[in-house]
């Protein structure tokens, strides 16, 4: 299948043979369905903080802050906007055919984007560039300068560097909104602010151009020093692309195809941190500084339950790891498995773990020696994306799982019916801790679930192909974590998916 030149060229990328070809493998087989046993809710899975017990989980994360521990803020950066602008490309393209009138009246999107265009941050910017050119201020003008590069390019853009929000002494973009916001929840004891941003490699250089521009603004308005790092997704984690009869996507050169492996590679970049606790949020999910502290208040939260039941976890890591199983008292072993079921929320279908002590002692060991997570999630209000379920693992567990709706089988009426009354979903707002008890970091690539992959049918160049995604950050990336579910409010929830978006009242 492979020639020696292949073989340079897959080891010139950081990959492996065996993981190539375990991809083509993935590709004949296909990957299979995520079991879902029933939806998550609040008391059956998701916790729901009462206004005593969010007082409290602050208050512990800010205990534990002054007390010396190191956060870090982890956001995902690498998207382009183009998806943003989806409609105003089609109306861009419907122009140059048809009167602006019918244009407009047809697709209801450029209308709203037209008429709400003085509301929009970068207003000003749009109207200059135009004037600039000499150009009309006409309808076609407004959505082409916004675009193309004739004007703001905003079609090429990532989303973190468009602009989002309006102030009086300027506007920011979403990356800027991380800065303000990471201020204050992700700042030590000393006050530094540390966020990792994960960027495509054509753009980071627009992300180091606008930190250097605002750093010194945002140090000297916030009171803090930021700590700001990039990185990009690793060549090595591409996945092969193959042709529909699976047999590997050639260039026009002859050279295999590669492909990015979408979020769920982005495991590797966050494997490469240092911090006690990560804050993990998307780019586009901000808002202005008058409704932040809902978001705050939720973050500190977050992280008070977690550190509040990893202080269990590490008394019960250092007592399994030290101790040989005969000095371990039957009812210690019961007090951990009690944690595991009722806390933790990892149910084995049987009691096969529990015939023999040497047996669940080696099940319990196992269970708690591994990263712990907190994930926010939202009351369902018919927003997309992957929600809060019990899920039936590998090793014959149910436990909390983030599943997306491509992971549940789509011919199964049962298993349908469990995902349509799921009550809530998940806004990627999640806390990690990805050290045990010593301090020592997990090697995260360890907990993955590699059945969890997706694949999809693209094209190129003509041809039809096959594209293979890792398994998602939050979903197959992080598998095998300790997870807890907490309820957040729906007003910590504001993504932007179309530029319309920036029209709903939470980001004028």
């Amino acid at each position: 299948m492979f020639s020696e030149k292949d073989k340079k060229q897959i080891r010139q990328r950081g990959s492996e043979l065996h993981t190539v070809l375990t991809q083509i493998e993935n590709f004949k087989k296909g990957f299979p369905y995520l079991p879902i046993r029933e939806a998550a809710s609040v008391d059956k899975g998701i916790i729901r903080l009462t206004p005593e017990n969010l007082a409290k989980r602050i208050a512990l994360y800010d205990e534990k802050v002054a007390g010396g521990i190191k956060p870090l803020k982890f956001v995902p950066a690498s998207g382009a906007a183009s998806r943003m602008f989806k409609a105003l490309f089609e109306g861009l393209e419907a122009f140059t055919t048809t009167s602006e009138e019918e244009v407009i009246s047809k697709n209801k999107d450029v209308k709203q984007y037209l008429e709400g265009l003085d509301k929009f941050a970068f207003a000003k910017d749009l109207k200059a560039a135009i004037e600039a050119d000499g150009a009309e201020l006409n309808a076609t003008n407004k959505v082409e300068y916004l675009l193309s590069d004739k004007g703001l390019d905003y079609g090429s853009k990532p989303k973190g560097l468009l602009k989002f929000h309006s102030y009086e002494t300027g506007a920011r973009t979403p990356f800027e909104e991380h800065l303000a916001e990471g201020a204050k929840y992700a700042c030590d004891s000393s006050e530094t602010v540390k966020i990792h941003f994960t960027v495509s490699p054509e753009h980071q250089e627009g992300f180091e151009a606008l930190l250097n521009e605002v750093k010194e603004k945002y140090e000297e308005e916030l009171g803090v020093t930021f700590d700001i790092t990039f990185s990009q997704q690793k060549p090595a984690t591409d996945t092969i692309a193959v042709d529909l009869a699976n047999e590997p996507f050639r260039n026009p050169d002859g050279s295999l195809l590669f492909r990015p492996a979408g979020h769920g590679a982005l495991i590797e970049n966050l494997n490469d941190l240092n911090a006690d606790i990560i804050f993990i949020k998307n780019i586009d999910n901000v808002v202005p500084d008058r409704l932040k502290q809902a978001t705050v208040d939720y973050k500190k939260a977050l992280a008070g339950v977690l550190l509040k039941h990893q202080q269990k976890l590490f008394i019960y890591q250092k007592e399994l790891n030290e101790k040989h199983p005969v000095a371990l008292q039957s009812g210690f072993l019961a007090e951990v498995a009690n944690f595991l079921e009722n806390t933790l929320n990892i149910k084995p279908e049987s009691n096969q773990y529990y015939t023999e002590k040497d047996e669940l002692y080696h099940y319990l060991k196992e269970k708690v020696n591994r990263p712990l997570r907190v994930c926010g999630m939202v009351r369902n209000e018919g927003e997309p994306g992957g929600g809060p379920f019990w899920a039936m693992n590998q090793d014959g567990t149910v436990s909390l799982q983030v599943v997306e709706s491509s992971q549940i089988d789509p011919g199964s009426v049962q298993q349908q019916s469990i995902a349509k009354n799921a009550t809530h979903f998940n806004p990627v707002d999640l806390v990690c801790a990805v050290k045990n008890y010593k301090g020592e970091k997990y090697d995260l690539r360890k907990y993955t679930d590699p059945e969890t992959g997706f694949i999809s049918q693209k094209s190129k160049d003509g041809k039809e192909l096959k594209a293979q995604e890792l398994p998602g950050l939050w979903n197959g990336a992080m598998s095998n974590w300790n997870t807890l579910f907490v309820e957040v409010p729906v007003e910590t929830f504001n993504p932007v998916k179309t530029v319309n978006d920036l029209l709903r009242e939470q980001h004028l």
